[in-house]
Formats: structure tokens, sequence, C-alpha cells
């Protein structure tokens, strides 16, 4: 049996175990599985598309999960999105999105467009002083810090930076008695893209360009940024980088990195860095949205492909644990980790007035756990699902198998399945030569564990489509003449 590696559409297609393609296949800790398919959260429909959405949790533990869309800011209170808007609503623009971070028991939330806004109970209001900004992080030494900026005295600063006054979120004037400052970045050109804590750092992200920020001391500026050197690591957009454990994910212009505070290591030469740059687009990729699944282990890479008019409508899954990649795609407009209020028996008529009407979740999943948490997010209808059904259906492609020099019979295809899906069925594809159109072969349902396929051709291709939840490790061809089945 050949292990399976996973989806390498950059590598060669001649490497045992590559998928060229699949489709909602997902990497996990012992192989493949068929990706989960959304299941709506016992939550109303938000009023209009989702602009970001956050889980802030307070210093008692207490958590609030907000949305915001263009003009609002709500607040979900059972399953009813509470607006939360300071009077007047909100202005936005056709490109603002809601940043969160929460400090203390303060949620905070800005766009660039409009004042910063906070909120500790109830509704949300303007933050006194502080400088409209595209970014916001909650720093160790109590201090917030705002990224791409736009206030009064120096404008619009794609390359400015503040802080408030140390324990003192409502303070951005500066003084060095406080802490608070402003400054910029400007030792690798353009604008900051996204900024992010790690550890005791914070991270601010240009296109290409990665500068670390250590508190240094009020008497000494607050915060002293160093360029990374040696590396084209960046960021494309505000929500590109994820926080996997001490560690960024980020998704840059032209690979994908992990950065420890060291140095940034790239993750995609020769497995899909060029085939993203193909098969992103150009004009919205700044869209791209990366979230941690904690519970799972992975990355969720969400990101308009190159025939979306804006929608991030593809996702890549990345297994920080195997290194290997899968792909789920769905139409995405915020991301977030759902943290859910739990489920007791006498609860359930909340969902289902009947057994057979509950969601098709298994009762052991985090979505009926008291704090378990979710990987969600809000769908092309406004509504927030979690990734927790089951499967529906996917696909898998394999590489090529075969030689130059010699034609071959390709008799059956078995897949080492460690859970059956509910239907399978495999295409042949094949070629005489490497690189030239693949003709069509052969259609087989699965039967007793594997596909009888009979084709000849120097290099044979497997796709297999699949319903229900499945598991996969291997698979391996066999050939007329080969002995064994």
């Amino acid at each position: 049996m050949t292990p399976i590696l996973g989806f390498a559409p950059d590598a060669d297609p001649t490497t045992p175990g590559v998928f060229t393609d699949c489709s909602n296949v997902i990497p996990f800790e012992a192989g493949f599985r068929g990706a989960a398919s959304p299941v709506a959260v016992q939550a109303a429909v938000l009023a209009a598309p989702c602009r970001g959405a956050a889980v802030a949790t307070k210093l008692d533990g207490t958590r609030r999960i907000f949305a915001g869309t263009q003009t609002k800011l709500y607040e979900l209170t059972g399953s009813t999105w509470a607006d939360r808007s300071k009077v007047g609503n909100y202005t936005g623009s056709t490109e603002s999105r809601w940043i969160f971070c929460q400090f203390g028991d303060t949620s905070l939330a800005t766009n660039l467009s409009d004042p910063m806004q906070s909120s500790t109970t109830g509704i949300f209001g303007d933050v006194p002083t502080a400088p409209k900004a595209k970014i916001i992080v909650s720093a160790s030494n109590n201090f917030v810090i705002a990224f791409h900026t736009n206030e009064g005295t120096f404008g619009v600063s794609p390359d400015r930076w503040w802080c408030c006054a140390q324990s003192n979120q409502n303070d951005w004037a500066p003084s060095v008695a406080t802490g608070a400052t402003t400054g910029r970045l400007v030792a690798r050109e353009g604008g900051i893209q996204a900024g992010l804590p790690l550890g005791d750092y914070v991270v601010a992200y240009k296109s290409r360009g990665v500068f670390l920020g250590p508190f240094v001391g009020a008497s000494n500026g607050s915060w002293q940024w160093t360029l990374v050197p040696g590396s084209e690591c960046g960021a494309v957009g505000p929500e590109a980088v994820c926080d996997v454990g001490g560690i960024h994910f980020v998704v840059g212009e032209d690979d994908f990195w992990l950065f420890d505070g060291t140095r940034p290591v790239a993750l995609g030469d020769g497995i899909n860095r060029d085939w993203f740059r193909r098969n992103s687009s150009q004009t919205y990729r700044y869209r791209t949205k990366a979230t941690y699944d904690r519970q799972r282990n992975l990355v969720w890479i969400s990101y308009p492909s190159n025939v979306s008019l804006g929608d991030c409508d593809r996702t890549l899954a990345y297994h920080l644990g195997t290194k290997k990649w899968g792909r789920a795609d769905v139409v995405l407009q915020a991301a977030l980790n759902f943290i859910s209020p739990g489920v007791t028996i006498n609860g359930l008529d909340a969902y289902s007035s009947t057994i057979d009407g509950l969601p098709a979740i298994p009762f052991d999943s985090q979505y009926w756990l008291a704090g378990g948490r979710l990987y969600a997010y809000f769908n092309a209808s406004n509504q927030l699902v979690s990734n927790s059904g089951v499967a529906g259906a996917s696909s898998f492609t394999t590489g090529d198998m075969g030689d130059d020099d010699l034609v071959s019979t390709l008799d059956t295809f078995r897949v080492r399945f460690t859970q059956m899906p509910a239907t399978a069925q495999a295409s042949a594809l094949w070629a005489m030569n490497e690189g030239e159109t693949l003709a069509v072969g052969p259609t087989c349902a699965i039967n007793e564990g594997k596909f009888d396929l009979l084709q000849s051709g120097r290099f044979h291709r497997v796709r297999v489509d699949l319903t229900g939840d499945h598991r996969e490790t291997a698979y391996r061809p066999r050939f007329l003449g080969e002995s064994g089945r």
C-alpha cells in the first residue's frame, strides 16, 4: 500500500501518494477524512453579510460572541443577535472589516472607517482620542496597539502604529508618563497588513516584511520594532494570520509561512505554492482568512478563487501535526471558533421536537458540550454554521501511476479505508505519455473493498468519489501480471 501524502498539486504527479486534486477531503492525525458538512448553529440569520466575528473572553471566564455588518455590531444572546451598535450606527465602506480584540473586561472593535469602539457590557461607544484603525491587538504589559491608522494629526497612515496609555484603553494622547505613543514602520515599503501578539511580543506584517516589537519601557518609546531579516514573508491581509499555539500561520503573497518569533519557515514550496497563486484572485487575495481549528489541529485558509467576484469561495486545510494539505471548499463571510452554550436533555426541544429532526451530529461532538469549541463560519446566507455535520459528497484524484517505457493494464484499485464511506465510485484516467491530456477510462462502484478497473496505458490516474463520513490512509493499484489482491 502507498501511504497518502495529501493534496500536492505542485509536486511531480508521479510522486507516490499525492493527490493531484481533491474536494472536501482533509487531513487528520492518521490519514485523510471527509470534511464535515455545515450545520446551522442555534442562532438567527444575521440581518446583513458578516464583516467580521469573534468570541471575546472576559477576566471571569464569561464570553461574548460578536458579529459585525457594514453598519452594525451585534452580540449573540441566546439564539438572537442583539444590536449593540452605538447610537447612530456606523458608516463603514464597501471594503470595511471589523477586527476585534479583548482588553481585560473591555471588548474593542475597529473598521478604519468609523471611530474605534468599546464595550464592557451592552452597546458599544466611541473610544476617546483613539485613532481610526484597520487593525487592533491586545498586547502584553497592558497595552492596545493599533495599526494602519487615520486620525487628525497624521491623517491616513498605512505604515503607522499607535499604542494607548498603559492599562487605559481610553487614553491615546502621546505621553512619556503613560506610555501612549505612535510611530511608523518604514524599513520595508508598503502599509501594515496585519498584526498579532506572539508571547511577549507584537508582530506587524507588511506584504513582504515582518516587524517584531518587544516592549522596552515607556521612557524608551514603549515599543522597539525590528525588521526580521532574510525573508520575503508577509501577510496578504488583516485576517490572513492566526495564532496556532504560540506560532503564527501566515498566508503571504507567494507562500504559506510559520513564524515563531525567530525566522519564518515556508510551507508551500513544491506542494501548493504555485497552485495557490494561479488559483486565487490577485484582485481579492487580501480578503483571505486564516482560522485555527484547535479541535482538529487544522488551519483553514479561505480565499477568493480566480473566478470569484470577491467572495471567499475556496478553502484549503493544513494539518499542523502531519504537515499535510486538503481542500474543503465553501463560501465564507467570516470565521470564528464558536463556543457552545451546551445542551441538556430537556433543552433538545430548542433544536427539534423529534429525535429524527435533530441535527445530524454525533452526540459526543463538541457541538453539544458547554464550552465546546467548534470551527464555525457565516455562510453566503448570513447564517452562522458549525463544521460538524456528516460529510457530504467528496472526492480525491491520485497522481500518475505507471512507467514511461511500459504499457500496463490497470486491473483493480484498492483504498485502505479505516472508515468505509456510504458510497464510493472510482473513475480511471490514462495517458500514453506524461503531460498529455488524460483520456477517460472505465468507472466502477466499490466491490469488496476494491474497484475493478480494466484499462491500458503507460500512466494511470484514479478519481474516487465518495459520500458520507470516511477515513483512508493508503491506496494500491494492481496491474495485470501482479500477484495478490
